[in-house]
């Protein structure tokens, strides 16, 4: 270890991961460590990695090259999911010192006490099989909004999808330890905490402890809608088969959670949710998104999809856009297909080409751009909450509205963390 142990850290993939990161991050501050901005020089690099495509993985290679041009004294550690899945392949990195699997990154610390200039690349790793505890985290990049894991895994097994093979088995933390978090973020002024995880409706699945009472998604968000300090709560996604009518009541009823939903839906042809083992079909997603529309008309619902899912026909596709066209949500995530190493996905023929791929990715980006300016649009003139954030390197303020309108001013400092009525 070097003497000054200056440290700087990158995140790739979601939310969760983002939360992971800032938790690594002050425990290695905590342990005499010295924080430094990722694009400055540092003596140790930790990137903390996502797999779900394969720009993920390419990214992660090109991070390490740029890395080494700037520090080439430099030790580089490679944690997260591309570590647990394909550690040989990331030791084999040129550049790269350490490799630590889903069990090992909350003991980063440890493990750098022993890594050394000049050794040979070290792997720490275990079948994910193994895994069973949970390690809480949140994010504190801003005084703002704070990331929230409060589940881990997932038990299903999606045909496309490596995440149970890189995260385990669901697991959670209890409602006693979320609580605890929640109230230090409100400690720190943290005024919006966003809940993620794997697969957020499973919380209470795995909870250590023995015989206590099964706890479920349901009783945590009426648990959180009673503390104070903190005024806003979104829930970051949730599987459709996992979002009940009692959450989306209660949602509708309550003050401090926020009117929006993110609802991964990834085809909206019966057909190819049957290939991708989906847990619903495309009449439960259409219900769901109805309840919530008649019970909040103002509600932001998020799509995610995937195009060119292998035997996914123009006709396939075509009955994706004319439900998501008919659909009543405001924005989409689209992802393009990409195979997966160990992924059943990689038995269904026929493969769709790369370029239609791409074409479907764009068509249904453009659909998003639509969805999003006719959301908008509906509210104009309306007045909404909003919560601003710091001030960029433009001196621009950005904030959220409660369902999720993005809204730009000129910086006003007293603003700031503040929710503040605007006119849309």
């Amino acid at each position: 270890m070097p003497e000054s142990k200056t440290v700087a850290f990158h995140t790739l993939g979601c939310k969760l991961n983002f939360s992971e990161t800032s938790t690594l991050s002050r425990t290695l501050e905590a342990d005499g460590f010295i924080k430094k901005d990722f694009e400055d020089q540092a003596d140790i690099y930790v990137i903390n990695t996502c797999s779900v495509t394969e720009n993920a993985d390419k990214e992660c290679r090109h991070i390490v090259r740029k890395i080494k041009r700037r520090s080439p004294q430099s030790l580089v550690v490679i944690t997260g999911c591309y570590a647990q899945l394909k550690p040989a392949e990331i030791a084999s990195i040129d550049g790269v010192n350490l490799v630590l699997g889903a069990a090992e990154k909350f003991r980063l610390s440890t493990h750098l006490q022993d890594l050394s200039r000049g050794d040979s690349t070290k792997i720490c790793s275990c079948d994910i099989e193994e895994i069973s505890g949970f390690n809480s985290s949140f994010s504190l990049n801003d005084r703002t909004r704070a990331f929230l894991k409060v589940q881990d895994g997932c038990d299903y097994n999606c045909s496309f999808c490596t995440i149970p093979l890189a995260r385990g088995h669901s697991r959670s933390d209890r409602i006693e330890g979320v609580l605890k978090n929640v109230y230090s973020l409100a400690e720190k002024g943290i005024k919006e905490i966003v809940l993620t995880g794997i697969n957020l409706g499973d919380f209470g699945k795995g909870n250590e402890g023995g015989n206590r009472k099964e706890e479920t998604f349901y009783d945590l968000v009426k648990e959180l809608d009673k503390v104070e300090g903190i005024e806003r709560f979104r829930i970051s996604s949730i599987e459709p088969n996992l979002l009940s009518n009692e959450i989306i009541e209660f949602v509708a009823a309550s003050k401090k959670f926020m009117p929006h939903f993110h609802i991964p839906l990834q085809s909206g042809s019966d057909k190819i949710l049957g290939a991708m083992r989906r847990r619903y079909r495309r009449d439960l997603y259409a219900n769901r998104v109805a309840r919530i529309k008649e019970l909040m008309p103002h509600c932001c619902i998020g799509v995610d999809v995937i195009v060119g899912f292998p035997s996914e026909t123009e006709e396939d596709f075509h009955d994706t856009f004319d439900f998501l066209h008919e659909l009543d949500i405001s924005y989409l995530h689209v992802f393009t297909y990409s195979e997966r190493s160990n992924t059943l996905a990689l038995e269904i023929e026929p493969v769709v080409p790369m370029d239609v791929r791409h074409e479907r990715n764009k068509i249904l980006r453009n659909l998003s751009y639509q969805k999003m300016q006719y959301f908008t649009e509906q509210h104009r003139g309306q007045k909404r909450m909003v919560l601003f954030e710091n001030a960029n390197k433009n001196n621009v303020m950005e904030g959220y509205t409660d369902n999720y309108i993005k809204v730009q001013t000129p910086n006003r400092p007293e603003w700031q963390n503040q929710l503040i009525e605007w006119t849309i």
